[in-house]
């Protein structure tokens, strides 16, 4: 029977990951994400897996990829500064193809910043972190049962897929504690890696199977492969002609972009839907009356959500990615013409928006609702973006309030 829970985020986080089949922690504490190694330590280690803080986050991302090829599920927890640090490895477990997951509660920044203070600023860091052209995969939970859920996702995504997947909770989701209901034990679907089969002499590394993901083989087992961090063909050895990494990039990206259907898709709720029928929605194709489409995801998606329940009055559409890379672009971009303007809020100076921007095309006008000084953006200043009255950025309609935060006073 399904049981309820009383968790924080970072709890729910490791519930999942431990729900998934995932048996090995490398990592090294940091605010606020420490809850998370804290409890694998315990966790983990009665489940007969492994536990081992490292010297640094450096050191934790390449034991994850060791693991992972060993045969492991392998994941860590960290914040900002860490995840800055475990770039060049993530950059290597997307060469290797090495499945793994990463945490990262993010806060304040940069450098130290604030570090008990919620933040939303490693949205460009999650796609662009390690240098290359590369895929990457994030998602990002708004509840502490989406810690669970998507954990959950996360690590069925990065074995499926062959590829590091990223979740990345912030302060505020991290450390709230929510009612779970928890799935009885052997109900969720886990996903498992592709493993080769047939003569080992014969196996490749880097093959694609009918999905563009190449089977895994286990170090230490018959299927003897090398891995390395430089371009290579499909047995793993190094190649620098221009044709081979021509072919390997383009597959790395095509991978997920294949497999887009397994992604866990955006919520989309509106006035009419939350609060009732009493507000219709504009049909297909009509003129939007009013129609303002909001774009937030994680906590800032909790503030958003409230907007709609305060203004009634004010026909509004809520677009919440769930997977915030690849960004669901054709999923919002058939939201736009039904809707006379959007907004994008996050806790930064701006990042999201411009992907929004990107995907509106000059459509409609897009404002920013934007936060940036440890303190949670509220449904209010939401609200006096929806309204017309501010766009967070210089040099746009409205009072600017240039990044800095709070309520433009």
């Amino acid at each position: 029977m399904t049981r309820k829970a009383f968790w924080q985020g970072n709890e729910a986080v490791l519930e999942g990951a431990v729900a998934a089949g995932a048996r090995f922690y490398a990592g090294y504490p940091i605010t606020p994400s420490s809850e998370i190694a804290e409890l694998a330590s315990r966790r983990l280690p009665a489940l007969g897996g492994v536990f081992i803080q490292m010297e640094d986050e450096i050191a934790s991302m390449a034991a994850l990829v060791g693991a992972s090829l060993a045969g492991a599920k392998a994941f860590t927890a960290t914040s900002g500064p860490g995840f800055s640090l475990m770039q060049e490895n993530i950059g290597l477990a997307i060469m290797v193809e090495a499945p793994c997951v990463v945490i990262n509660v993010m806060r304040s920044g940069p450098s130290t910043g604030l570090a008990t203070k919620p933040a939303q600023a490693d949205v460009m860091q999650a796609r662009w972190g390690t240098h290359g052209d590369h895929p990457a995969v994030a998602l990002v939970p708004a509840s502490v049962s989406e810690c669970f859920s998507l954990t959950v996702a996360a690590f069925n995504l990065a074995e499926r897929l062959r590829m590091p997947v990223f979740v990345l909770s912030d302060e505020i989701i991290g450390h709230m504690r929510e009612r779970v209901e928890v799935p009885p034990e052997g109900s969720l679907e886990i996903w498992e890696r592709p493993r080769p089969s047939g003569d080992p002499s014969e196996y490749r590394p880097y093959r694609p199977g009918p999905d563009g993901v190449p089977p895994l083989a286990e170090f230490g087992g018959p299927y003897v492969f090398h891995a390395t961090s430089s371009m290579h063909d499909e047995r793993g050895v190094s190649a620098n002609d221009a044709g081979t990494a021509a072919a390997l990039i383009a597959r790395l990206g095509a991978k997920v972009l294949r497999n887009w259907e397994l992604l866990p898709p955006p919520e989309i709720v509106d006035t009419a839907s939350l609060l009732g029928s009493g507000h219709d929605r504009p049909g297909k194709g009509a003129k939007p009356a009013g129609g303002v489409l909001l774009v937030a995801f994680g906590s800032s998606a909790r503030s958003a959500r409230q907007v709609l329940v305060d203004h009634p009055e004010r026909f509004v559409t809520l677009f919440r990615p769930r997977t915030l890379w690849p960004f669901p672009e054709a999923e919002l971009s058939a939201l736009v013409e039904d809707h006379e303007s959007v907004v994008v809020a996050e806790m930064n100076t701006g990042q999201l928006v411009l992907e929004a921007e990107r995907v509106v095309a000059g459509r409609r006008p897009v404002r920013a609702a934007l936060r940036s000084d440890g303190e949670i953006i509220t449904p209010e200043e939401i609200w006096e973006v929806v309204c017309g009255r501010r766009d967070a950025r210089a040099g746009r309609t409205g009072e600017s309030w240039s990044g800095t935060g709070g309520s433009g006073r």
